[in-house]
């Protein structure tokens, strides 16, 4: 049988206005697997991963993100694709007008969940698969910064997305905060069979959990060969 891929590139050019970021970019992502992708900061890691969710168009090449022609992608059919791709975020990036489950309850209603009931059941779901319900009602601001990426995490969950896309997770975290928050991604991978494409610089995290790692260097991104892969 054949392996679902959640992401699928072939030859692709990346830009970033007209300059050239990336070429050439080959690479599969199969439903279920967690991929690292290191590289230095500004060799391309964010551009790549915002073509994925369609921040960025892609112009040159083949490229698909989960069931999405990427290079044929209609700016209608840019919020049904983020609806199927949980984005995790170095900065949170929570609302701080709003607590914890308004923060949750505002991504629901965007994505087309127009029932309260069967919102509120779904948020009181994922709040309590991460043991975050007696968060809910704080404030951004009123809880560590461990908590918030772990509540940043959840909304990535509400629409069980086959895709979570980590961009440097615990780049703001402490050493003990950033191995839970790992933890925590793996634990989604293996239970939810969720594929994971996490960038990081945090190569101690990576040895202590290996993965398959892509690395982003040279204007590409080339699989990376050694002891990194997870049994």
């Amino acid at each position: 049988m054949e392996e679902e891929k959640v992401i699928s590139y072939s030859h692709v050019n990346i830009y970033q206005s007209d300059a050239l970021v990336l070429s050439d970019v080959t690479i599969d992502v199969n439903l279920g697997e967690f991929i690292y992708l290191i590289g230095k900061t500004g060799t391309g890691k964010s551009s790549f991963l915002k073509t994925l969710y369609g921040e960025l168009p892609v112009k040159e090449g083949e490229a698909s993100a989960c069931g999405y022609n990427l290079v044929k992608l209609k700016k209608s059919e840019v919020p049904h694709l983020r609806r199927k791709i949980g984005i995790v975020f170095q900065d949170f990036q929570l609302l701080n007008d709003r607590n914890v489950y308004e923060n949750l309850d505002f991504v629901l209603r965007a994505t087309g969940w127009s029932v309260k009931e069967k919102r509120n059941e779904r948020i009181d779901e994922v709040l309590t698969e991460l043991s975050l319900l007696h968060l809910s009602t704080k404030m951004p601001y009123q809880i560590s910064g461990g908590e918030q990426q772990r509540v940043v995490i959840a909304r990535a969950l509400l629409n069980n997305p086959p895709l979570i896309i980590a961009d440097e997770p615990t780049g703001n975290l402490d050493p003990e905060t950033s191995d839970e928050i790992l933890k925590l991604l793996i634990k989604i991978n293996r239970e939810h069979n969720t594929a994971i494409l996490m960038s990081t610089h945090n190569y101690g995290l990576i040895e202590k959990y290996p993965s398959k790692i892509y690395a982003v260097s040279n204007n590409s991104i080339t699989p990376e060969k050694g002891i990194y892969v997870r049994t």
